[in-house]
């Protein structure tokens, strides 16, 4: 068996130096699984459902499924586990919305608004709140007895800057499903 040490390559910071990352802003994150694998879920084409979990009705006469049917995403049990504590940390942090978000095999996505209130506890930035989000879901993991690394080591963030990159980065999401045949981790 060949073991590669080569060292793996030196991430660049993320952060914008002078930007306060607990002010109201819209941003954009991709959170990855350890090493790049596939474990949070499973698309498959063709079985008549959007990446939301709606399902097409067929309607008398109409082949099932439906030409170019959207991608179907199937969560895994750790996905599932993704989901529900993304959906949950707005309970933690009212001042956040999750506004979209797609799991991916290996990746997540989500639009994340932050809105501070002006409250007398500090507002929390974005990396609190990721923290808090990938310390929930191993904590999950762990009591239904996974016993792996779950997370890659930091995360991609983007400030979303106006409206225009709001709807670019919305359809981005969306569509990530129909790409999936297209990542390089696909295989």
């Amino acid at each position: 068996m060949i073991i590669n040490k080569e060292p793996f390559p030196k991430r660049k910071p993320t952060h914008m130096k002078s930007f306060d990352y607990s002010e109201n802003h819209r941003y954009f994150i991709t959170i990855c699984s350890d090493n790049k694998r596939k474990m949070f879920s499973d698309i498959s084409v063709g079985e008549g459902c959007s990446p939301l979990g709606r399902r097409h009705e067929v309607t008398e006469g109409e082949a099932s499924p439906p030409r170019n049917a959207p991608p179907v995403i199937h969560l895994s049990a750790i996905g599932k586990i993704i989901e529900e504590q993304l959906l949950a940390l707005s309970t933690r942090y009212p001042e956040i919305e999750i506004e979209n978000h797609v799991i991916m095999p290996n990746h997540l996505h989500m639009i994340l608004r932050l809105e501070n209130t002006g409250g007398a506890s500090p507002s929390p930035t974005t990396h609190d709140i990721i923290c808090t989000l990938k310390s929930l879901v191993t904590r999950s993991c762990r009591q239904i007895g996974y016993r792996g690394n779950i997370w890659q080591r930091s995360y991609y963030e983007h400030i979303i800057r106006n409206e225009d990159d709001y709807k670019n980065t919305w359809i981005y999401i969306y569509n990530n499903p129909a790409r999936w045949s297209e990542d390089e981790y696909y295989q």
